[in-house]
């Protein structure tokens, strides 16, 4: 009844844009902060558009994001180091400006979750199957407790756990393989499901039994041509199709 091969055991959902509504909040951190500071290099800098988010920082650890996005602009800056204040010039500091902005957003509006995903989680847990969110953001124990559905995950693979067990970054399987051993799982047995085109493609990688592409912004397409196995535009349509 959840759309999936039957040898399914466990589910693995990215958190933003998969499960709640905080990629929006993200996107528009990322482009605040790489307009200020392209800004203050230039004036007549190209601003930070949606095919950059998506080509170069969605679905990726942060100081991962900053490097990719300043090189597709030919910028290089120095690592610099983790009490680099939000203003340096450094890629720890555009990622703490970044991280600065998205921390207000959520403690000023809280997190808004997508129904449909909602749905599609209590069914799989009401199936019997294992749960776990992989992400790259590292406030994701907060992002699932603000939201209220850490009941119904098993296991969390957020930046924080990345950090601490030196895992590679989207588009890497990394996380995803960690989110598989936390349940006690081959990546045979579980679903990725993703909606950042470096998430489907680490999907791919890590040879995971089946990969749902979530499409909230219109590339269908590319996410089938990074490995999804079948795309939807929010997962209780997977619920749906078996009915």
């Amino acid at each position: 009844m959840l759309g999936l091969p039957d040898d399914i055991r466990a589910c693995l959902f990215d958190l933003d844009g998969v499960l709640t509504q905080t990629a929006k909040v993200h996107q528009a951190a990322w482009k605040r902060t790489f307009d200020e500071f392209l800004q203050g290099r230039d004036p007549s800098a190209a601003e930070f558009s949606g095919d950059d988010y998506n080509r170069y920082v969605d679905g990726k650890p942060r100081k991962d994001g900053v490097r990719d996005f300043l090189a597709s602009r030919d910028i290089t800056l120095p690592e610099g180091s983790d009490d680099d204040p939000a203003d340096a010039a450094t890629v720890t500091g555009v990622a703490t400006r970044k991280n600065q902005l998205v921390l207000a957003e959520l403690d000023e509006h809280g997190v808004q979750v997508y129904e449909g995903s909602m749905r599609y989680l209590r069914a799989a847990k009401a199936a019997g199957l294992a749960t776990a969110v992989v992400t790259a953001s590292a406030n994701g124990g907060n992002v699932i407790a603000t939201a209220g559905f850490a009941d119904l995950i098993d296991a969390r693979v957020d930046g924080l756990v990345a950090a601490a067990e030196g895992l590679r970054g989207k588009p890497s399987p990394d996380p995803f393989l960690a989110g598989a051993r936390a349940l006690g799982m081959t990546p045979a047995q579980c679903v990725v499901f993703e909606d950042a085109l470096s998430g489907v493609e680490a999907g791919r990688a890590g040879d995971f039994g089946f990969v749902v592409g979530v499409d909230r912004v219109g590339q269908a397409e590319a996410l089938r041509e990074h490995g999804a196995d079948v795309v939807v535009q929010d997962l209780d349509e997977l619920l749906e199709a078996q009915q």
